[in-house]
């Protein structure tokens, strides 16, 4: 498996969803679809859920996770990543290369007003359960590697300053933002 199968198999999950805005949903048709395909392949998405994960760890989409989830832990981080990647490939692209863009979504909108988060933790264990499934052993975990990067040091600082954020995320902050 390959990147472009791997955004393949999000948006024929996504396509069998019967509410493709569920996250997780979507998440668990694509373990589904996975765990019927080769123990090698499986292993090779993990790999790919590792790298998208390591992709967008960046301070500024962090920033705009914080303000659209009122708040963003390390572990809260990952889950709104995982909701990014079960969104499919062109919002993850356009998400993480420009995150002010979250402001335009739907799902953003609608997380806002309900007073929810966008979060996904399962997407995280696509991979490792769609494993568990065909072959009732646990991913190796020498299989795959996670190589976050740093953090870019323009993007530390207090999340809880409006004012900072209404500058670097203005949209969004217009909307999050009361």
């Amino acid at each position: 498996m390959n990147t472009e199968q791997f955004w393949a198999l999000i948006d024929q999950a996504r396509g069998q969803a019967s509410a493709p805005s569920d996250s997780y949903e979507v998440a668990e048709q694509a373990r589904a679809l996975l765990a019927v395909r080769p123990r090698e392949e499986i292993v090779a998405a993990q790999q790919i859920v590792c790298d998208l994960l390591a992709d967008s760890y960046r301070g500024s989409l962090w920033a705009a996770a914080y303000l659209v989830n009122g708040g963003c832990s390390d572990d809260g981080f990952d889950y709104f990543r995982g909701w990014l990647v079960v969104q499919g490939r062109e919002v993850f692209e356009r998400i993480t290369a420009a995150p002010d863009e979250l402001a335009e979504l739907s799902a953003t909108r609608e997380a806002t007003a309900n007073g929810e988060e966008l979060e996904c933790e399962a997407t995280l264990g696509i991979a490792s359960n769609a494993h568990l499934d065909a072959t009732g052993e646990e991913i190796p975990a020498d299989s795959f590697t996670v190589r976050y990067p740093s953090l870019d040091p323009e993007w530390e600082f207090d999340y809880e300053d409006a004012a900072e954020m209404r500058r670097r995320l203005p949209r969004l902050a217009a909307s999050c933002l009361n």
